[in-house]
């Protein structure tokens, strides 16, 4: 008798927090969300948040205000939401840098990138794309595989920084291709593009908006991208993995929570970022930033992360590329 009680009971509890989760997310929002951007304002981060969250907003209801906080590798952005209170009105745009590179890159980071968040859905993924010096004798990647493997370590690679995705993505192709290189950071890619035009560098994985302009112009040569496929914005340059199969790179962004937020909220705003990323004129603005627009549900969102975690820690591993404390 007391088990058959306690089963009734535990039963009218289970409808009961369904009954107000699910109320809670249909009421959901009652007042602005702030959409903290880890990076400064003008970025490619912070114009992906203001196209979707701007329609994001609109959709729900309320206002989405962006809220720029950049500094410490993206730490301290990402730190802020993660210790927000977990009721859907603090969210965060997520990035490759903060949740696959870094980890790999810092021994210790102050957020864990999938326990300390809930996670809502991808929005962006972008290749990057291989550009080289016109004077390089070199107008594919097979040929510049083989000039490197002619001359190791001769030829020079640049980055924006030790751990940036340009370095990351570097190593990866020296793994998967077995040239050698050096390696020379820069302090952001305006530099490195400078030098590589000025050929005092021979190779830089850069985002296609920075790049493409120089390829266009003539001052740079694209050899390829990085993407699983073609971009659209230059569907005339060909894919690393045509050469190297299996060979990516891209950096993506998207929304998350804090953890613990309720699943009728996350639910709520998964629905609607996927009705904004349908959009046409949303997809139509990322593509000109160089993305693909995409969506997703969270547990795909949150597995992406995983696999992207783990594959640049293992880069870093096989590079034996120290961890900056």
């Amino acid at each position: 008798m007391f088990r058959q009680k306690a089963g009734v009971a535990i039963a009218i509890l289970i409808s009961i927090v369904t009954v107000a989760g699910n109320a809670y997310g249909q009421e959901y929002p009652t007042k602005p969300i702030r959409l903290v951007v880890p990076w400064p304002a003008g970025g490619v981060t912070d114009v992906v948040a203001r196209i979707v969250g701007e329609r994001l907003g609109n959709e729900l209801g309320k206002p989405m205000v962006i809220d720029n906080r950049a500094g410490a590798s993206g730490f301290i952005g990402t730190v802020i939401v993660a210790k927000a209170p977990a009721d859907g009105y603090t969210l965060l745009l997520v990035t490759s840098s903060t949740h696959a590179a870094s980890p790999a890159v810092f021994r210790k980071i102050p957020y864990d990138p999938l326990k300390d968040f809930a996670t809502i859905s991808q929005v962006t993924l972008a290749p990057t794309i291989l550009v080289v010096p016109p004077s390089l004798a070199a107008n594919s990647v097979a040929e510049l595989v083989t000039l490197a493997k002619a001359k190791p370590k001769q030829l020079d690679y640049a980055s924006y920084g030790n751990g940036s995705t340009a370095h990351l993505a570097a190593e990866l192709f020296l793994q998967t291709t077995g040239a050698s290189m050096m390696h020379v950071p820069y302090k952001g890619a305006a530099p490195a593009v400078t030098d590589l035009i000025g050929g005092h560098v021979h190779m830089f994985f850069d985002s296609i908006p920075s790049s493409l302009p120089h390829v266009r112009s003539g001052k740079l040569k694209a050899l390829a991208v990085t993407g699983p496929t073609r971009a659209p914005a230059a569907p005339d340059i060909p894919t690393v993995a045509e050469s190297y199969p299996g060979f990516q790179v891209t950096v993506w962004q998207g929304f998350q929570a804090p953890a613990g937020t309720p699943r009728a909220i996350i639910d709520k705003l998964n629905a609607n970022i996927l009705k904004v990323m349908a959009m046409p004129d949303v997809r139509e603005r990322l593509t000109n930033l160089g993305a693909d627009p995409v969506s997703s549900t969270p547990e795909q969102f949150a597995q992406h992360i995983a696999r992207e975690k783990q594959k640049w820690a293992d880069v870093v591993k096989r590079a034996g590329i120290p961890q900056v404390d």
